[in-house]
């Protein structure tokens, strides 16, 4: 029931980079790094973090969730599970593909497994979590959202409401964390 499967492995790749490296120079998108350096005094501008790039990462891990929300979906409709175990499924896959994004491009950029996981959790973790818990919820909480199945038109567009809730929702967390070095901020540092 998460995260845009489609915009965005091309935005955390290309425009999370694109948005945070218009910062300046080193200091690879100055807000969020300067929490992350353990600079958290006054140098620290929360307000240079855009809504550009609040939007970019939360599409990111959108994209996961919704990947791994769909995918779990599916084979638990074909093994014939009911609601529950469905949908503990496609929350464990929402998490398992929206940190697999963010570690295909951490390890991309020569960092070990090892760094990489621990950069993936510290980066996705809060964000996939509001998102998970905006989405099933509105999803659990429409009536007659539960019941629906896949081939009903009415799955997805529950699903598309729920999703732009998790979006808009997540979208301003994300920022704030940014912000304060935390979050996505953390995955910036090795993107060159």
């Amino acid at each position: 029931m998460q995260h845009d499967t489609h915009a965005e492995h091309t935005h955390h790749g290309h425009g999370e980079e694109h948005g945070h490296s218009q910062s300046h120079g080193h200091s690879h998108h100055g807000h969020s790094h300067h929490g992350h350096d353990h600079g958290t005094g006054p140098g620290v501008a929360p307000g240079k973090v855009s809504w550009r790039m609040a939007a970019q990462a939360t599409l990111h891990c959108l994209t996961g969730c919704a990947i791994g929300e769909v995918l779990g979906m599916v084979i638990g409709t074909a093994l014939g599970w009911g609601n529950v175990p469905t949908m503990a499924l496609a929350i464990a896959l929402a998490f398992t593909f929206g940190y697999a994004l963010t570690l295909r491009g951490i390890l991309k950029a020569g960092v070990d497994f090892k760094t990489a996981f621990r950069v993936a959790l510290a980066a996705d973790t809060l964000s996939i979590a509001v998102m998970e818990l905006i989405d099933n919820g509105v999803i659990a909480l429409w009536p007659g959202g539960m019941d629906a199945h896949l081939g009903d038109l009415m799955f997805w567009w529950i699903l598309a409401l729920a999703l732009a809730a998790a979006f808009v929702i997540t979208t301003p967390v994300n920022k704030w964390m940014i912000g304060r070095g935390k979050g996505h901020a953390v995955v910036h540092q090795y993107r060159h």
